[in-house]
C-alpha cells in the first residue's frame, strides 16, 4: 500500500509494483482554431443571458444548440422557431454557415473542451443580453475577439430589462467594455448611449466600399428604431470605430445607431435595438414586431452583410488571423529536474522522494498525500506571446487512501491567475474520485491569455483523514 507524503517523502526503496500504466487519454481541451480558418463561417448565437425573458425571443430556433435538430434543410423562417429564426434560415440557406445557439444555463468560454466554446466560432452574436456577464466570461469574450473573432452586439432602450433584476443590455454592455480583465480603457472606441428612443429610420452614410453597407446580401440604406438607443463614437480611443448609420439629425461622433469597430486581430459590430432583426414569429405568447422584412427599411441586408464582414467573408476593414508566433516551451524546469528552481512551490512539493515515482527522471511535484488536512501549492508566472496559440500540458497521478466512490474529500485545482493574483479561470479540479494506476497526460488550450503574463497555479486541498497524493511531472507550456 502506497504511503503518506508525511511519513514516508524520503523513503529510500522505491514501492515494487508501482508501474507507470500512461492510459493514452486525450488532451482535455482542444487547440483553438485560427478565428477565419474554415472556409464554412461559423455562428454562435448566445441565449445564455435572458434572451428569451419577457416578449423578448431572440433565437434561431428552440432547437439548441443546435437549430437543425428542428429543421436540417429549412426553407422558410417558420421552419424554425424564434424571432431571430429568419437571420438563421437566410443564412442557412447560402450553404455557408454553419450555426449553433449557447443554451439557457450555460456559460461563455474561450479555449475550453465544450462544443459551444467560442474556439470552435468565428463569429458571437450577443442579442440583447438581460443578465450580467460573469468575469470569466468577459475575458473569453475580449481575448475571443482580440484573437480574431467576431462580436454582434445588439442593444435595446434603456430600461428594458426584461427579467427585472436590475440590468438592462445597455448597462451590460457598458460593463463589458468598461470593467474587464483583458482591456477596459474603451477598446473598441464607443460608448452604449443611456437612451430610450421611440421610432426613426437611421440613414446610411454614403460609402459605396464599405462591406456592411454594400454586402453580398445587398445595398443598406436604412434601419428602424422602434424604442432603441445610440452609441457615441469615441475615435481617439479607437481609430477603427465606425459609425455607418445615425439617428436622424446626428453625424460624426454622435447618435451612431449602427457601428462597425475593431480590437486586436477580431472585428466588432454594434446595433442600437434589437427591434430590426425581429421578423414577427417566434415561441408562443410573445409580442413581436416584424422589423426584418419592414418595407421601409434594409434591416435584413444589414443583419447578413454584418455577419458575413464579423466572419472574416466580407472584404477588408479589420480583422483578420493572429499574429504569426515562433514555436517554443515556455516553462522553466518543466519536468522538476533542477529541484525547486524557476518554480514556486509550498516546502517539500518538488522532490525526489521515492515514495512516488516519477514519469521520467529523478524529481516530480507531489501535492498533498499528507493525511492530515492541509494546502499545497505549485507555480510559475509566464507570458504567453499575442497572436500565439498556447497549450498547457502536464502528466497527473493521483492515488488515495480514501473509500468513497461518491464525495470528492481531497482535491487539485489548476488555475490561471493575473499579475495581481486574481483567479482568471479554473482550468480544471481533480479529486481522490479520480483516482488511477500511473499517470495520465492532462492538456488545456490557453490561447484566451495570448498576450498576457499570468501564473499557472497547481493548489492541491487535503481532508482530515486519509491521504489522496496528486503526482504532477513532465509539464509544458508549448505555443506556436
Amino acid at each position: 500500500m502506497l504511503g503518506t507524503k508525511r511519513s514516508g517523502r524520503r523513503l529510500t526503496t522505491a514501492l515494487a509494483g508501482f508501474g507507470l500504466l500512461l492510459t493514452g487519454a486525450a488532451v482535455q481541451a482542444g487547440t483553438a482554431a485560427p478565428a477565419h480558418a474554415a472556409a464554412t463561417h461559423r455562428v454562435l448565437f448566445d441565449n445564455a443571458h435572458a434572451e428569451t425573458a419577457g416578449n423578448a425571443d431572440w433565437i434561431i430556433s428552440t432547437s439548441q444548440p443546435d437549430p437543425l435538430g428542428q429543421d436540417s434543410s429549412p426553407s422558410a423562417e417558420t421552419d424554425w422557431t424564434g424571432a431571430l429564426s429568419s437571420w438563421g434560415v437566410a443564412l442557412q440557406k447560402t450553404g455557408g454557415y454553419s450555426q449553433k445557439t449557447l443554451p439557457s444555463g450555460s456559460s461563455l468560454s474561450y479555449g475550453g473542451t465544450s462544443a459551444t466554446d467560442l474556439s470552435n466560432f468565428d463569429t458571437l452574436v450577443l442579442p440583447e443580453p438581460n443578465t450580467l456577464f460573469t468575469g470569466a466570461e468577459k475575458t473569453a469574450i475580449m481575448n475571443f475577439v482580440k484573437n480574431g473573432g467576431g462580436l454582434f452586439m445588439i442593444s435595446d432602450h434603456t430600461g428594458a430589462d426584461r427579467n427585472n433584476d436590475g440590468e438592462d443590455a445597455v448597462e451590460i454592455f457598458n460593463d463589458l467594455m468598461t470593467n474587464n480583465s483583458v482591456d477596459s480603457t474603451d477598446p473598441f472606441g464607443f460608448s452604449v448611449d443611456s437612451l430610450s428612443i421611440g421610432s426613426d429610420h437611421p440613414s446610411a452614410i454614403s460609402d459605396s466600399t464599405d462591406p456592411v453597407l454594400h454586402g453580398s446580401f445587398g445595398a443598406v440604406t436604412k434601419s428602424l428604431i422602434a424604442s432603441g438607443t445610440t452609441a457615441t463614437l469615441k475615435p481617439a480611443d479607437n481609430s477603427a470605430v465606425k459609425g455607418l448609420l445615425y439617428r436622424t439629425g446626428y453625424s460624426g461622433n454622435t447618435g451612431a445607431f449602427f457601428a462597425t469597430s475593431t480590437f486586436g486581430s477580431g472585428r466588432v459590430a454594434f446595433w442600437g435595438d434589437s427591434s430590426p432583426v425581429d421578423d414577427g414569429t417566434g415561441q408562443s405568447g410573445n409580442t413581436l414586431y416584424d422589423g426584418w422584412n419592414d418595407s421601409t427599411a434594409t434591416n435584413a441586408a444589414l443583419a447578413l452583410n454584418a455577419t458575413e464582414w464579423l466572419a472574416g467573408a466580407g472584404g477588408s476593414g479589420g480583422g483578420g488571423d493572429p499574429t504569426s508566433c515562433t514555436a517554443a516551451q515556455l516553462l522553466g524546469n518543466s519536468g522538476f529536474e533542477s529541484g525547486s528552481g524557476t518554480w514556486s512551490a509550498t516546502s517539500g512539493v518538488i522532490t525526489d522522494s521515492a515514495s512516488r515515482a516519477p514519469r521520467s527522471g529523478s524529481y516530480y511535484a507531489w501535492l498533498d498525500g499528507n493525511g492530515t488536512a492541509g494546502t499545497e501549492t505549485l507555480s510559475q508566472s509566464v507570458t504567453i506571446p499575442s497572436g500565439c496559440s498556447a497549450t498547457l500540458g502536464f502528466y497527473l497521478h493521483v492515488d488515495t487512501a480514501e473509500t468513497t466512490t461518491s464525495t470528492a474529500y481531497d482535491t487539485l485545482k489548476v488555475q490561471v491567475l493575473n499579475s495581481s493574483g486574481t483567479v482568471l479561470g479554473t482550468l480544471a479540479t481533480y479529486s481522490n474520485l479520480n483516482a488511477a494506476s500511473g499517470y495520465t497526460k492532462r492538456g488545456f488550450d490557453l490561447g484566451a491569455y495570448a498576450g498576457q503574463s499570468v501564473t499557472l497555479r497547481f493548489t492541491g486541498t487535503e481532508g482530515s483523514k486519509y491521504q489522496t497524493s496528486f503526482v504532477v511531472d513532465d509539464t509544458a507550456l508549448d505555443v506556436s
